[in-house]
């Protein structure tokens, strides 16, 4: 099968997740918004239907991310995420019975072309299924303390394009090490069994940063406009994911005059990514 599964489940899992943006952030701006880290939103969000539909979608989205971080390399897997934000785009008049419009569909061929020839000149390869802890302390504590001053600076903030953008960036980071943690989490439940994933650090490391970045991500959400967060956290994620794939997974990647492709790739990703966000068929 090579790199066909992870691709497909990863594009599962971008489509879930689309759909739950489009869910969450309907339900996260019909609640008040908080100038602190309020654990309360979660209560507030709970008694509306549609962020619960919007959390079931979430953890399909992530048993489908499970199967693609198994057999595939994280470099590969977490940048086709980047396809949630036009995928979100698209669902969000579709589930206001509206037709896309043809400018949207035009930007949204931008970032796939741009992500296909990144991906394509990338070519990212290896599945190291364990890293030593010694490897990954001091990427969650830089991670841990990344968080730790966007969030603080952010929350400090009126709601607003730079609150949001902090906010967003913060999350970005925390999906990034769920993912880095889970794979490893899900090869030990395969060479373990459940006894071996309940006692590892990796599974309980990766559902707090989950946890973590649930809650922040409400709050980035209702923090400002979409042209703000949504960048950070596409392109944050996609970033972060990469870094680890490459320095802690010890993931290849190819270099050379392929630079000058995967270069331009990026450039387009970028660019659709922030023309898309600016787009009048943001989710509501």
């Amino acid at each position: 099968m090579g790199l066909v599964l992870p691709v497909l489940f990863a594009l599962l899992a971008a489509l879930s997740n689309a759909l739950a943006t489009v869910l969450q952030r309907r339900a996260a701006q019909s609640v008040p918004q908080s100038r602190g880290l309020r654990p309360g939103l979660i209560l507030d969000l709970l008694r509306r239907p549609v962020w619960v539909a919007g959390m079931a979608t979430v953890i399909v989205a992530g048993l489908c991310q499970a199967v693609a971080l198994a057999t595939g390399p994280i470099s590969l897997v977490q940048p086709l995420f980047i396809l949630e934000l036009p995928l979100a785009l698209m669902l969000a008049p579709v589930l206001r019975r509206r037709r896309p419009s043809g400018a949207l569909l035009l930007k949204l061929l931008v970032v796939v072309a741009g992500l296909g020839l990144a991906l394509l000149s990338a070519a990212p390869a290896g599945n190291r299924t364990h890293v030593a802890i010694d490897r990954w302390l001091p990427v969650l504590a830089a991670s841990a303390g990344a968080v730790a001053v966007l969030t603080a600076t952010g929350l400090g903030r009126p709601p607003g394009r730079f609150r949001a953008a902090c906010l967003g960036t913060a999350t970005a980071i925390l999906f990034a090490l769920t993912a880095g943690l889970m794979k490893t989490s899900v090869h030990i439940l395969g060479d373990a069994g459940l006894t071996g994933f309940l006692t590892s650090w990796q599974t309980y490391a990766f559902g707090a940063s989950g946890v973590c970045a649930v809650l922040l991500l409400e709050h980035a959400l209702q923090g400002g406009p979409l042209i703000a967060s949504q960048p950070a956290l596409t392109l944050g994620d996609a970033t972060m994911s990469f870094l680890l794939g490459v320095l802690v997974y010890e993931e290849h990647v190819r270099t050379g005059w392929w630079l000058l492709p995967l270069t331009l790739g990026i450039g387009l990703v970028v660019a659709g990514v922030f023309t898309l966000a600016r787009t009048e068929t943001a989710p509501p």
